[in-house]
């Protein structure tokens, strides 16, 4: 009776796993609209053939063994004195020291080649994004161009954009599957994030870190047009009449689930250095804001 509940127990444990993936959408993952986003699927692609080389075998000689050497079949060969075949023993050390030599120097190659803080081509001049993780919510600004934008990126193809990435919440994560991989986004610090699109299209960014009630209406759109189209909507945006300055911001700031998409235009001057610096000086006044940049 035990047995059969746990079996009973096992197949549940099974279904709902099976049923879980089936949110999974593994369409961002493995049909890639950026370069970076193109190495890192050769990557998983590479480790997962790899590990396939180990995984095939040993589950086709489990059966094999099984079915073999099962308690019914009296043909099958008794050698209770046997234990050791030098052959066998290469070959089972042999493959796991190549695969592991393979998985090795392909990840000491891809952790410097997929390094977010390296730029994708020194040669073109890449696009600041500076965002922000609010609760909850994502604010981009764009310092070059004098605008924002909540939950929602437009960029040019084939053009590198720069993310210059904090929080003025929880921890997050940002992460734009078609482009690239995540990136904590953490309060009173700054990390970059390097992409770059190489097909027309709007692709889904998420955050990839739970950080509470709102988390899951936490999403934006990155839309990569052609350098034409960023031209013209950047010149639209600039006729917002919304203005981002501390005081906007910080009612932007607040709490909120679900958020629909809000531009901004102009930008107070050094608005995302100053959201950064007040965890690194709490007691700072708002109206110093201009003056804390300036030490920065």
């Amino acid at each position: 009776m035990r047995n059969k509940y746990q079996s009973f127990l096992f197949i549940i444990l099974c279904v709902g796993l099976m049923l879980s993936l089936t949110g999974c959408n593994h369409v961002l993952l493995m049909q890639p609209k950026g370069v970076i986003a193109a190495s890192e699927k050769n990557l998983i692609l590479l480790s997962t053939l790899l590990m396939l080389l180990v995984v095939i075998p040993v589950i086709i000689l489990t059966l094999v063994f099984a079915y073999k050497y099962r308690a019914t079949n009296t043909n099958a060969r008794y050698d209770p004195d046997w234990h050791h075949n030098k052959y066998l023993e290469i070959i089972w050390w042999a493959i796991p020291c190549v695969i592991i030599a393979i998985l090795g120097t392909a990840t000491w190659i891809t952790s410097h080649t997929l390094d977010p803080f390296k730029p994708l081509d020194p040669k073109i001049k890449p696009i600041t994004i500076q965002v922000i993780a609010l609760d909850w919510k994502w604010l981009f600004i764009y310092p070059d161009q004098n605008i924002a934008t909540v939950n929602f990126i437009e960029i040019p193809v084939n053009v590198p954009i720069s993310f210059e990435i904090t929080s003025d919440a929880p921890m997050n994560s940002f992460w734009i599957p078609q482009l690239g991989g995540q990136i904590y986004a953490m309060a009173g610090m700054q990390t970059r994030l390097h992409l770059m699109a190489s097909t027309v299209g709007s692709y889904k960014g998420v955050s990839a870190n739970f950080s509470g009630s709102g988390f899951s209406g936490m999403q934006f759109i990155a839309k990569a047009t052609s350098a034409e189209e960023f031209k013209q909507w950047v010149t639209t945006v600039k006729q917002s009449p919304n203005l981002l300055n501390v005081d906007a911001y910080n009612k932007l700031a607040e709490p909120s689930e679900d958020n629909s998409v809000i531009t901004y235009s102009p930008v107070e001057n050094n608005l995302y250095n100053f959201e950064i610096m007040k965890y690194m000086m709490p007691n700072a006044q708002i109206q110093d804001s201009n003056s804390i940049n300036m030490q920065m």
